[in-house]
């Protein structure tokens, strides 16, 4: 199967389009309103509402109760949910056939959260002390090939056009995220390198034989 790629903090229609359009296979928006990649809920639904119907649109949320959650989904027409914070399983369960867990990597012990949650897939990413996400630093591929087994795996953290292609080497994920690692500055895209990160991503899928 091909790699899927997600570009994440997506914050105008221009940057969504360029993903879009250079094969991504899902966009993400932050809800969290103290990120600098916070977009409101009314140009999520803009963007969200021009895409090509292919495109997965993904709501990244660092808090929140499931009645704001569902409110999110039905008045942004957001596909996935992405759970970035001290979600509970007991929170993510309602919404398991369309949750994305995010699991903060600092050591092979962090796996043990995915075994207790149930989701659509697992995005790893960096643990960091001071951000939730968009870090740029990367985390030891080695745990995160180990967590291939325990389920669907999207690979995040420091990730970009120059590693991609190693970190899918290595760990052989479902799919890589990424945000800071093809941004001019926070909040706004580099059309080149998010095109660029595509390919290199699904190039590197095809060579090492992804599987579903």
């Amino acid at each position: 199967m091909s790699m899927r790629v997600k570009i994440c903090g997506i914050t105008n229609l221009e940057d969504a389009m360029t993903a879009a359009e250079g094969g991504a296979d899902a966009v993400g928006f932050i809800f969290a309103p103290e990120s600098p990649r916070f977009v409101p809920p009314a140009t999520v639904r803009q963007i969200v509402s021009s895409l090509p119907a292919f495109v997965t649109t993904v709501g990244v949320f660092t808090s929140g109760e499931e009645k704001d959650l569902r409110r999110a989904i039905e008045e942004c027409g957001i596909g996935l949910i992405q759970f970035h914070g001290p979600f509970s399983p007991e929170a993510i369960r309602p919404f398991a056939s369309r949750a994305i867990r995010v699991v903060r990597v600092r050591d092979e012990k962090s796996l043990d959260e995915i075994a207790v949650c149930g989701a659509r897939a697992f995005l790893l990413d960096t643990h960091h002390d001071q951000q939730m996400g968009g870090s740029g630093q990367t985390f030891d591929w080695t745990i995160a090939a180990k967590a291939t087994r325990l389920g669907r795996i999207l690979l995040a953290g420091g990730l970009t056009p120059e590693n991609v292609g190693a970190a899918i080497a290595t760990v052989r994920p479902y799919g890589v995220d990424v945000s800071s690692g093809v941004e001019i500055k926070k909040g706004k895209k580099d059309p080149l390198k998010v095109r660029a990160f595509i390919k290199a991503a699904k190039e590197a899928g095809e060579a090492h034989a992804i599987a579903e």
